[in-house]
């Protein structure tokens, strides 16, 4: 059977009009701010750059047409995210930002015709933000989701849902919730969770602090958010009651492969920024990048991002095809969030001083790639659910065989 790894004519175009606008918009106002969001401007910078990528039509290239999107799938979103993720204002700017990217994907996959009007067309059109409410406190749910301990119990006229959350991104300013609660069993089981679909000013929904942390490129910061008998209707549940989990892998996975694709384009940028540094800096009695030590550094550089990008490939492709690609997207995601990591501090290094200075964005792009090690799954818990997909394997191989 063929294999075909060119993208179609118009995906090339969008790509095209996407690494334009983004150099020439978006990147001076990054470096402006040193990729601080809320310094450069929040909401409004938001508002501005999206209205410009509407002007230079490369808005919304994942969301469903029906919803002013170019509804792109899978594979054909990877070559547009990245040239996007180039910059850290990027992503916000096409509206292909977490966390509200993901739950586009999930609303148009899940959510009833209702739902989509109230919820989804807003948000595709960029006229609200979004937050999906899940990881919690410890002893609540982190990486090991079954651990959830937000309530949700049925009351008259609906559900009401108590529970405390944080690390929820883009919390601060969000005009909707979508919220995992435990509608069945107890915390350490897998199953008997819910989404429900809140408007951010329901009486009982409460957003706390801002945590500290090392990134600061995505609007509306990473929180505390508090939900204290929180009443919400029948028609707030999110497809089935006790399917949360279920439904959550729908957009986990291509969650995690678009956050690849955006820092994919972020580390392209830093290894572009040391390249050009070694190929005019000059330094024992040569270029340095005619030394040795350095040509290995933009070698390594170039593995990894076409590594990054042959597992993105592979796994995108699997999910196109309506596979869960759990395994695929776990492979991908470990290595990517490693690899651009190693990417970018290559870069820092071959730029020596500089590289850690605020004249390069080096810096800045190591302190925003670091915390996706950790984000939507650290890597040893992906790593841990592989090598437990391979030995399942192995065990059935072997009763196969008996």
């Amino acid at each position: 059977m063929a294999i075909d790894l060119s993208y179609p004519p118009e995906v090339r175009n969008l790509a095209d009009r996407t690494r334009t606008f983004i150099r020439e918009q978006v990147l001076p106002v990054e470096d402006a701010h040193d990729g601080d969001i809320a310094a450069a401007g929040g909401e409004k910078l938001r508002l501005d750059l999206q209205q410009a990528a509407r002007d230079a039509d490369v808005f919304a290239p994942h969301a469903p047409t029906e919803f002013g999107g170019h509804g792109l799938g899978m594979a054909n979103r990877a070559p547009v995210f990245e040239e996007a993720g180039y910059s850290l204002f990027g992503p916000t700017a096409l509206n292909i930002a977490a966390p509200d990217e993901g739950n586009v994907h999930m609303l148009a996959h899940i959510a009833d015709p209702e739902q989509k009007q109230q919820y989804l067309a807003p948000l595709a059109r960029g006229e609200v933000r979004s937050a999906f409410a899940m990881t919690e406190p410890a002893p609540g749910a982190g990486s090991d989701p079954s651990a959830l301990t937000t309530r949700a119990v049925r009351a008259d006229g609906g559900w009401r849902v108590n529970g405390h959350k944080w690390f929820i991104t883009g919390a601060d300013g969000a005009g909707f919730f979508i919220i995992m609660a435990r509608t069945s069993g107890e915390p350490g089981q897998r199953g008997g969770a819910t989404m429900f679909l809140a408007p951010a000013d329901t009486d009982g929904i409460r957003v706390g602090r801002h945590l500290d942390t090392l990134d600061k490129s995505m609007i509306g910061g990473h929180c505390e958010v508090f939900f204290d008998d929180l009443l919400v209707p029948e028609s707030a549940v999110l497809g089935e009651v006790d399917r949360g989990f279920e439904y959550a892998q729908v957009r986990l996975g291509p969650a995690r492969m678009t956050h690849v694709m955006r820092w994919l384009g972020a580390a392209r940028r830093g290894h572009d920024v040391a390249v050009a540094h070694v190929a005019r800096r000059e330094g024992f009695g040569s270029r340095l990048g005619d030394l040795g030590m350095i040509q290995k550094m933009i070698a390594d550089n170039e593995i990894d991002i076409a590594a990054t990008r042959a597992l993105l490939t592979s796994a995108c492709w699997e999910l196109d095809r309506g596979e869960s690609a759990a395994n695929a997207t776990s492979i991908a995601k470990t290595y990517a969030a490693e690899a651009i990591f190693r990417i970018v501090d290559r870069s820092m290094q071959m730029c020596g001083g500089l590289g850690v200075s605020a004249d390069l964005p080096l810096a800045r792009l190591s302190r925003e790639v670091r915390p996706f090690r950790i984000y939507d799954g650290p890597s040893e818990v992906h790593r841990w659910a592989i090598a437990k997909r391979a030995v399942s394997a192995a065990k059935r191989a072997m009763r196969d065989s008996e």
